[in-house]
């Protein structure tokens, strides 16, 4: 593949069972620079398993998986370092170090793994933590937030070494409705403001077709979002895995209108 027309990710013929269970089943599917993959399924049908592969955590059976042009399926644990430098994993709890404060938290994969001055840190962290609203909690503990506050942080600590490639591993689960929203809406302004490359593993229909529907305005320092005209929605795709294979992939505007009995079973 040349680097010039490498997609951010891409999976090609990729299968993996566990013993006798097929979880993938020959997946292929591109994602290109600044595009998002809403991956949907049943439980057990392979999801975030795509994320683990992504991250070199699992290796698959056979088939090909690039980041970034770089082929990681033959990595060894050494020389996946430098291809996880560039991707941030928001994961479905956060999992927030709770003996350090929100500063810490956001800021530890910078303070513990470069060699960056302090005070340009301590900048970026505030940075990030304006970003998702957070300011006034930088000081606070993991255990004096909500649990919406708790998942910004953790999106805010994924986006600080500024990777060109998030993850998002159920990232509104176990949250109310308003709660979700507005994590939702912090995935759509990564994506739309910071051309951030994402991939979103959900169960979560609503979540989904918000992300996938709406878009994100700068309007000179207050950012707003609104719905998307159709036409611009084609940066956002879904992806539908069932049995180990993908059975449906594009936008929210075709998904809806499909007259599979599957899909229509799955979005009723």
């Amino acid at each position: 593949m040349s680097e010039q027309a490498a997609p951010s990710v891409a999976f090609e013929n990729v299968s993996l069972a566990f013993d006798d269970k097929v979880i993938l089943n020959g997946i292929s599917f591109d994602l290109l620079p600044g595009r998002m993959k809403i991956v949907l399924g049943a439980s057990g049908a392979g999801k975030s398993t795509i994320l683990r592969l992504i991250l070199g955590l699992l290796k698959p059976d056979s088939g090909r998986i690039w980041v970034h042009g770089t082929r990681v399926d033959e990595l060894s644990e050494q020389e996946l370092m430098a291809v996880r430098a560039d991707l941030g994993m928001v994961f479905q709890e956060g999992a927030l170090f709770d003996s350090l404060t929100v500063r810490e938290n956001v800021g530890y994969r910078l303070y513990e793994q470069t060699r960056q001055p302090i005070e340009e840190v301590d900048r970026r962290v505030a940075e990030v933590l304006g970003f998702v609203g957070l300011s006034e909690y930088s000081d606070r503990m993991p255990s004096e937030l909500s649990g919406g506050q708790r998942r910004r942080v953790a999106i805010a600590r994924a986006m600080t070494a500024r990777p060109k490639i998030l993850l998002y591993d159920e990232p509104t689960t176990g949250l109310d409705p308003i709660t979700a929203l507005t994590i939702d809406d912090e995935i759509i302004k990564l994506r739309d403001l910071e051309a951030v490359t994402s991939i979103v593993v959900t169960h979560q229909l609503r979540d989904a077709f918000h992300i996938a529907t709406h878009r994100a305005v700068d309007g000179g320092g207050e950012v707003r979002f609104e719905p998307a005209p159709v036409e611009d929605q084609h940066d956002t795709e879904f992806m539908m895995l069932r049995d180990g294979e993908i059975e449906f992939e594009g936008p929210a505007a075709e998904l809806r209108a499909s007259a599979d009995q599957y899909l229509k079973s799955f979005l009723s």
